[in-house]
């Protein structure tokens, strides 16, 4: 047989392949994505020049914002920036009719409003924020220009809502059919990718072989995607409707996915703090239920988790579930041999109690994702969805900033009657409602501004020198796709994306010509220097007024973590521990992102969403035995062990909002005496971790009695002192 010639052997080799494949699935993404913009900017600005709309640009802006590498994100974006528009069009228009005639006053309502719309679009993240941005800038910029001719208000209005839709609806329609990206697809691979992460994370961590900074960096790893699969999972309702008839399912997998993490940090910090304290004895009497479990879940470390493979685990953890309390019992007559301390007991109880509930709560994750396979499945009943939580403080302090700029900026407008002011107000309406959602306004507001100025040379290079030069919409589109390539490239870089959006966004607004091009050089230079000014505003606002990345708003979402254990304590029982979860990692996750670039807050932070979990979780815990107690004198409301863990409860609301070495001493002089009272009632039941409501309350209270003197916990600087307490 003839060999191939060297050429066609590379063309048909496994490494070319590779090499290929691994292009498509990284850079390869980004530029298939820069051509369905390219497509979609050009289709949206013929059929908008051919229809004769006012402002073509707008349409052409329209792909600009809401295109995405996914489908879903395009449709999810698309949906709410058309009710967004619909929003800020009707206020619009209200307030021209109220105010018409009096500029003071209608600047005045335009800045409280978008002032509104700002807090909102801090709060409700994701896309449901863009609704906000969109509702805020809209007002602004069709209303300050409709200033001028106020009878002309409705009919821009409307203008603009066409506009927009005629961009929507190509970029939906370009998204969806050349090389669709689906979110859908993007969240199975991350669904199914994740358990195997987490399985190696457990059975190193089983085996006392994780480090410190690999196991705090994993739980940040976890939490990141938890927040982003819910963002995730709220977009594929929009397009797939086999993702949609499962939502309910993956709702509840998020759930009980933070639900088992939480579990298993918990036992980890335990086996942590019985290993740094030389307990050997008790780390050995508990290893061999450990190991077990270990070994079971080999075989699901470090790979992909299929709705088949799902379902063996299902077996798989069956079996062990079953055989776990009979295991105990044994390894417990074992243990007594030793002769072992009241404490070294409740060690050993805790550390399999916790066992139990983790390996509980990961048998009900592994059958829900195994459901995933089925159409239809009795696991779709959810209702404890994803709670967010934001800080109404940090909410606030964006609205506040963006009304100022816009009554800083229109003041100066009015008293100069500068003719470019109107442009430099509504510019700055814009930027600071697009800044308000991301982590640091600042650095956002003032990467536009380099992506306008970048704009302003490149436009009045082409609109001076080019366009009077070029005929027919193809040069055109020649002509554009350069700049519009070089702005789709750099959004798609996280550390450039506001140099791309403000090169694509504020290119077109100034140099994309209408269908009746005025070529102006003073207008021109007048405009591109408002809206340099204005962002540049925006930026210092950000930098000066209530900046989100400074030390009070960390030391805000600190108490704000704090107050979950007060939540835990106090929040209706039905639903509290999965929207305990959510809070408590939505604001760890908000806190984390505003802390880059300060390595020591952010592990505070994270130190401080151990303790709380752990604390928080052992009292939900303690309420939902409490809430299930069989009708017996033992359990009755007025026996005094239930009344010490009410006091104990009030203990630990002082200390977690006022952490001090006192309110310490207190909190673990109360669960001590909660203990002492749970061990000195006697209960009709043998006093098995499964059958005795008594030894898994004993175990909560001595596991909270840890947490509170963990060596790694932000509390044990109020240790000193306080060693008789405990």
């Amino acid at each position: 047989m003839t060999p191939l010639p060297a050429p066609l052997r590379w063309l048909y080799s496994l490494e070319w392949r590779r090499g290929f494949y691994d292009w498509a699935r990284s850079d390869g993404v980004t530029w298939v994505y820069i051509f369905k913009v390219l497509l979609a900017a050009f289709l949206t600005l013929w059929l908008a020049m051919r229809l004769e709309l006012p402002q073509p640009r707008t349409a052409m802006i329209t792909v600009f914002i809401v295109m995405q590498p996914q489908s879903g994100h395009v449709l999810a974006k698309s949906f709410y920036r058309f009710l967004g528009t619909l929003a800020g069009s009707a206020v619009m228009v209200l307030l021209i009719a109220l105010f018409a005639q009096n500029t003071e006053l209608f600047l005045g309502s335009l800045a409280i409003w978008v002032g509104l719309c700002t807090a909102g679009a801090a709060r409700y993240r994701n896309f449901r924020a863009y609704g906000f941005v969109l509702a805020g800038y809209t007002a602004a910029m069709v209303g300050l220009p409709a200033l001028a001719h106020p009878d002309g208000a409705f009919m821009a209005a409307v203008w603009r809502v066409l506009e927009i839709s005629l961009g929507i609806i190509c970029s939906t329609l370009i998204s969806a059919a050349i090389l669709p990206q689906t979110a859908s697809a993007a969240m199975r691979n991350a669904l199914y990718q994740r358990f195997g992460v987490f399985a190696l994370f457990v059975t190193d961590g089983l085996r006392g072989r994780s480090q410190r900074e690999a196991f705090e960096a994993s739980n940040v790893r976890f939490i990141a995607e938890a927040v982003g699969l819910e963002g995730l999972r709220s977009v594929t309702v929009f397009e797939d409707p086999h993702m949609r008839r499962r939502n309910g399912r993956l709702s509840r997998l998020n759930s009980e996915f933070m639900s088992i993490t939480t579990r298993f940090n918990a036992l980890h910090q335990l086996l942590e703090r019985l290993r740094s304290s030389d307990a050997d004895h008790v780390v050995a009497a508990i290893k061999p239920g450990l190991q077990d479990l270990a070994e079971l879940l080999d075989g699901f470390s470090g790979r992909a988790l299929t709705n088949a493979d799902a379902a063996r685990l299902v077996t798989a953890l069956t079996a062990y579930k079953e055989g776990l309390p009979a295991r105990v019992r044994r390894l417990r007559a074992t243990f007594q041999e030793s002769d072992p301390s009241d404490a070294e007991q409740l060690d050993f109880h805790t550390a399999y109690e916790l066992l139990y509930r983790f390996v509980d709560d990961l048998h009900s994750y592994a059958q829900t994702h195994a459901s995933l396979a089925d159409h239809s499945h009795a696991r779709e009943q959810w209702d404890e969805p994803f709670t967010p939580q934001t800080n109404w403080l940090a909410s606030a302090a964006s609205g506040i900033r963006a009304a100022f700029i816009l009554v800083v900026l229109g003041s100066y407008w009015v008293a100069t009657a500068w003719p470019s002011g109107a442009t430099m107000t509504l510019i700055a309406a814009a930027t600071v409602g697009l800044s308000a959602a991301t982590p640091n306004p600042k650095r956002m507001a003032f990467q536009m501004a380099c992506g306008t100025l970048l704009g302003a040379l490149i436009g009045f290079v082409e609109m001076f020198f080019i366009f009077p030069w070029i005929d027919g919409f193809p040069l055109l589109c020649v002509m554009l796709a350069p700049v519009i390539v070089l702005g789709s490239f750099l959004t798609s870089r996280p550390q450039y994306a506001g140099v791309g959006l403000g090169l694509l966004i504020f290119f077109s607004t100034g140099s994309v010509p209408d269908n009746l091009t005025v070529y102006n050089p003073y207008t021109f230079i007048n405009d591109y220097i408002a809206m340099v000014l204005g962002m540049l505003v925006c930026a210092a606002a950000g930098a000066i007024i209530l900046p989100p990345n400074s030390r009070w708003l960390w030391r805000r979402l600190e108490q704000d973590l704090r107050e979950q254990v007060v939540y835990a304590i106090s929040g209706k029982l039905k639903g509290l521990g999965s929207s305990f979860e959510s809070r408590t990692r939505d604001l760890l996750h908000q806190a984390y992102g505003l802390a880059v670039g300060q390595p020591q807050v952010q592990r505070d932070l994270l130190r401080w969403m151990f303790v709380v979990l752990e604390v928080g979780h052992a009292i939900i815990e303690l309420r939902k035995e409490q809430a299930i107690l069989p009708v017996h004198p033992a359990y009755a409301e007025s026996q005094p062990w239930r009344q010490a863990i009410r006091v104990m409860g009030r203990s630990l609301v002082r200390l977690f909002l006022q952490p001090s070495q006192s309110n310490l001493e207190r909190g673990l002089i109360a669960v001590d005496h909660a203990i002492s009272r749970v061990q000195a009632t006697d209960e009709p039941f043998a006093p098995h971790f499964d059958t005795s409501a008594l030894r898994r309350v004993k175990s909560y209270l001595h596991f909270i009695r840890t947490s509170l003197l963990d060596p790694q916990s932000p509390l044990y600087a109020y240790v000193k002192g306080v060693e008789h307490a405990a």
